[in-house]
């Protein structure tokens, strides 16, 4: 679609007419003769072909008055599309809901104003009010990946194209396909290439589909063909599913000059998203179930409730099966070598009920901890203790060992008479 530009107002009166409309997006190209670029409303429901030919006092006030016109009509023909019976609502509440204004042709005189306009109506406040903001019919999330064929040559994210620009500008508020569309940025070029479009391994593609939070693919294709440089362009275009580019639609378009690319490949777009919801509800835009994710084999895990009576917490007593307290006792031993710390271990394994002794603080030459297991209760391991020759101190779970014999940590042994001294 061409669109034919006509001189603008100065953009102070844009400002302005911006204010007054209560911080809408106005849409509209950078240049009088490029074609109108909308950025895309994907969360809004589209009216487009709103005509409206008004005049004013000044042509600021005839284009405001017309913007005012269109958001009327264009919720009239969007409550009857959607059966709402195309009621009306105040101004007010209109500007509550309208989220950009299309301009698709204007013309702007002294005190009138002609255009044809469309609408963008925010898809969760109209939605609400029509009824049908969670009832429309959706495709489960589809990732498009836009193949463009020119001079020989195919790209998808390798590098910039028109054809991945078409489907940025593209709005797919009004579609029933949820459209998942890559920035083209970041890993995007690595993952989404011309040789992965060929690949019809699941594996990969479940892998792809997973970083991009889709469950199907769609391959939209065009083929450009230039009949001279400058001269007029013909695309044929391709709508394909799946990764094994099954294909849905075929079509080809042309424009009569290299400047009608862009109109050429949204044109494309449109009738591609035609061909894809036609497909959706005849039932062909099936997901492939091999491209679900398969979780990786578990084995089964068996867990069993304990009673309140045997749960017991690491470092704490409980009972054991033969009904004995379990206990944890930290026990303070010197070690003079490495030596020491060994032989203090196998001297505690010995001993009946400790299941088991381990130094956990080692210190060489001074005193370590060695935290012991024990079943039963920490007065019976302090009389075991005892009982094989050991000095034990302390009470509960922290006790302090020394053979018997043994001076204490940092103590002076008495010095020994010579065999010639005197009484």
């Amino acid at each position: 679609m061409f669109v034919r530009r006509f001189p603008r107002p100065s953009h102070l009166a844009l400002a302005l007419a911006l204010a007054a409309t209560g911080g809408m997006v106005i849409a509209q190209a950078d240049a009088p003769d490029q074609p109108m670029t909308a950025a895309d409303g994907s969360g809004s429901f589209e009216v487009s072909g709103v005509q409206v030919d008004v005049t004013g006092k000044t042509a600021d006030a005839a284009r405001y008055a017309g913007w005012k016109i269109a958001q009327r009509k264009g919720w009239a023909m969007l409550s009857q599309r959607l059966g709402g019976g195309g009621g009306t609502l105040s101004d007010a509440t209109l500007d509550s809901m309208v989220s950009g204004i299309v301009i698709e042709d204007e013309q702007i005189g002294p005190n009138r104003y002609v255009a044809r306009l469309g609408v963008l109506f925010s898809r969760a406040r109209a939605g609400g009010l029509l009824g049908v903001g969670g009832q429309a019919l959706r495709s489960p999330p589809m990732l498009v990946v836009p193949l463009q064929w020119s001079g020989g040559t195919g790209q998808v994210f390798e590098r910039k194209t028109d054809w991945q620009e078409a489907w940025g500008r593209f709005r797919t508020g009004n579609s029933a396909v949820d459209y998942v569309r890559p920035a083209g940025t970041g890993p995007d070029a690595m993952l989404l290439n011309v040789g992965q479009v060929g690949r019809p391994g699941r594996g990969w593609w479940r892998t792809i589909l997973d970083q991009y939070g889709a469950s199907d693919i769609l391959v939209p294709v065009v083929r450009l063909y230039r009949q001279w440089p400058g001269g007029p362009v013909v695309g044929v275009f391709e709508a394909r599913h799946g990764p094994d580019n099954h294909l849905i639609a075929k079509f080809s378009l042309r424009v009569g000059s290299g400047d009608g690319l862009d109109a050429l490949l949204d044109a494309g777009v449109k009738r591609i998203d035609e061909a894809y919801q036609s497909a959706l509800q005849s039932g062909m835009l099936q997901t492939d179930s091999s491209l679900a994710y398969v979780p990786p084999p578990v084995a089964p895990v068996v867990i069993e409730d304990l009673p309140d009576d045997e749960a017991t917490l690491p470092g704490t007593t409980g009972p054991t099966p033969t009904g004995e307290a379990r206990s944890t006792v930290s026990i303070q031993f010197d070690t003079p070598g490495a030596g020491a710390v060994s032989a203090t271990e196998a001297a505690m394994r010995t001993i009946p009920g400790v299941r088991s002794a381990l130094t956990s603080s080692l210190a060489l030459g001074g005193v370590s901890v060695m935290r012991v297991g024990y079943d039963g209760d920490p007065a019976g391991l302090h009389a075991a203790l005892e009982s094989r020759g050991w000095q034990v101190q302390g009470t509960g779970t922290t006790l302090r060992i020394r053979r018997g014999g043994q001076p204490s940590q940092g103590g002076t042994p008495a010095p020994t008479p010579a065999d010639n001294a005197t009484g």
